[in-house]
């Protein structure tokens, strides 16, 4: 009977799980809200939402450099993953940006508004 074979669904002793992907995608996102974290007190506040977001493409652009390197399928796919992830975050937070944030981020300091 398939129904009880469970066979696929409990781990042995040796069946042990080597890639640790929530582990590496919760160290990177904590490694990214640190670094936001340091960030607000260099950039403007107006400015800080768009450097979270250069830095989470930044960090999904390694990752994915990384991805390219690893030479086994499993982790690759793994690397793969949390850089789509990561870039995906970087995504919905630019939706949050607004128009003004970004002319005042490239607009010339002596001018008036």
């Amino acid at each position: 009977m398939a129904i009880a074979d469970r066979s696929p669904i409990v781990r042995t002793k040796g069946q042990e799980n080597t890639a640790r992907g929530k582990e590496l995608m919760a160290g990177i996102l904590l490694v990214a809200v640190i670094a936001a974290l340091g960030l607000r007190s260099l950039v403007p506040v107006d400015a800080l939402a768009p450097a979270i977001v250069t830095l989470l493409f930044a960090v999904g652009a390694t990752t994915a450099g990384f991805a390219l390197l690893c030479r086994r399928d499993r982790f690759r796919t793994m690397w793969f993953d949390l850089a789509g992830s990561l870039t995906f975050i970087g995504v919905v937070l630019s939706v949050l940006i607004e128009p003004d944030q970004m002319t005042r981020l490239f607009a010339l300091s002596g001018q008036p508004e």
